[in-house]
């Protein structure tokens, strides 16, 4: 690191550090932003491009497979080329596909230009963490900073909800990729000025056939899923083709990661029994929860006409109760124990689902969602918080990033998968006898049901129980 930007004792100096810490929040929010941010633009960008709710999926799950199936990947590609590098590299991606976005001709071109986006994201957000932390010195400093960088992510998922109806309703839905590009402008200008460059000492190889078959097999799930739900048959061979694509490559990934001498997923970490169910308990937990964003934004705007700004208002109240159980959850985690959090999660998620689908069976109007809106904001904190801490039980400290990172996959994987399979099925012209919002209420109950049975089979550590009981 070269001298000016070190201080006198041989730290990252104040000067820079603080604005370094700005522009990668800055990175942070709008990547949260545009995990939530299209939501309430989904009813609009089908009708401009004349598709339905089964094919709008692909605009939530490009970006959320590509940026969970390669996250990893990405904080490797920091060790290896340089931190500074590889943010550079990934805002610029970002960037450009979120122009790309914008100005997307067709809805092909707006589904890859997700798909991109997620490749940027993967890229950017393992190195701009890597930045904080060595720009920060360890203690006091390092906390708040890294304090800065968790409570950006939130508001910009919670905020993602709010800025779709206002932004579409006001400018039009393309704006919601537009209005980013000139604030990642600032972040490459940035990142270019004041990040300094390092040299690599790592020379272990990539397993870049572990990350490319992640990445497949979800990718081919999805299109499988979707293609099936057509009804005009102009490609029959599709679905099953694609489908049994999904399964080899996913058999693949497997074989590659017992095979590679720097496995992407080193499979070690799944004889902690614990960590297996928290992740698998998470990909379900996060199917019905990403599920319920769908179907909030279809039936306010599609059933009951609900313009984008009303019915980003009417989202509010998830956003605020999100955040108000946020800081009531670690409290109640050390107090209750991960296990009971987790059951309490998914036992309001499963609630919430149930009022969805008999609110659709009555045609409730707007406001009757409010309660299930809290109930998933009450689902989402106790139970995603409580399935993080347990996939990170007896994880050493050269691993447990790693752990870290499986399970944040798991997360944005399984958040795909339940919108793939409970929207695209729910909502699948071939299905066209059945009220939408009522299947894919039912698969999602069905899910959240064998999640807390998973839940219920976690036998944690002595040591960890002796902690929650502290």
């Amino acid at each position: 690191m070269s001298s000016h930007i070190l201080s006198g004792r041989g730290e990252p100096s104040p000067a820079r550090a603080w604005p370094v810490l700005c522009c990668m929040a800055m990175l942070q929010f709008f990547i949260a932003v545009d995990v939530t941010v299209v939501n309430i633009a989904l009813p609009s960008i089908g009708a401009d491009f004349g598709v339905g709710g089964h094919a709008l999926t692909w605009v939530v799950v490009g970006y959320t497979i590509t940026g969970g199936g390669l996250l990893m990947l990405g904080g490797r590609l920091g060790d290896v080329l340089g931190r500074r590098r590889v943010l550079v590299l990934g805002t610029t991606v970002f960037g450009a596909a979120s122009l790309l976005a914008g100005l997307a001709p067709s809805f092909a071109v707006l589904v890859v230009a997700r798909l991109l986006q997620g490749v940027g994201e993967a890229l950017a957000l393992p190195a701009a963490m890597s930045v904080i932390v060595l720009m920060f010195p360890e203690g006091p400093r390092r906390s708040r900073a890294l304090s800065v960088w968790a409570a950006v992510a939130g508001c910009g998922l919670v905020l993602g909800f709010v800025l779709s109806g206002v932004i579409t309703e006001l400018l039009g839905w393309r704006w919601i990729f537009l209005l980013s590009v000139p604030f990642i402008l600032v972040v490459l200008v940035a990142a270019l000025l004041l990040v300094p460059s390092e040299r690599s000492t790592e020379s272990v190889p990539l397993d870049l056939s572990g990350s490319l078959l992640l990445v497949a097999a979800p990718l081919l799930f999805v299109l499988g899923v979707v293609e099936a739900g057509e009804t005009d048959g102009a490609l029959p061979w599709l679905p099953p083709v694609a489908l049994v694509g999904a399964v080899v490559a996913a058999a693949l990934f497997i074989r590659a990661e017992r095979r590679s001498p720097n496995p992407l997923v080193p499979l070690r970490l799944f004889r902690n029994r614990p960590r297996v169910l928290a992740n698998a308990a998470t990909v379900l937990l996060s199917a019905a929860l990403s599920t319920s964003f769908l179907l909030f934004t279809f039936y306010l705007q599609d059933r009951l006409g609900v313009g984008p700004f009303q019915a980003g208002l009417l989202m509010l109240p998830l956003a605020v109760a999100l955040v108000v159980v946020s800081v009531l959850v670690p409290r109640l985690l050390q107090r209750w124990g991960a296990r009971v959090c987790v059951l309490t999660g998914i036992g309001f998620t499963t609630v919430a689902m149930v009022f969805i689908a008999l609110a659709a069976a009555f045609g409730a109007s707007g406001p009757v969602m409010i309660p299930a809106m809290m109930l998933i904001a009450a689902g989402m904190g106790f139970g995603i918080v409580g399935l993080q801490y347990v996939a990170v039980t007896g994880a050493t400290e050269s691993d447990v990033g790693i752990a870290s990172g499986v399970q944040r996959a798991a997360d944005q994987l399984g958040g795909s998968t339940g919108i793939t399979v409970y929207v695209g099925i729910g909502f699948a012209p071939a299905l066209g006898g059945f009220d939408p919002f009522l299947v894919s209420s039912l698969l999602a109950i069905v899910g959240l049901v064998v999640a807390g049975l998973v839940v219920r089979r976690i036998s944690l550590p002595a040591e960890m129980a002796r902690e929650q009981a502290g």
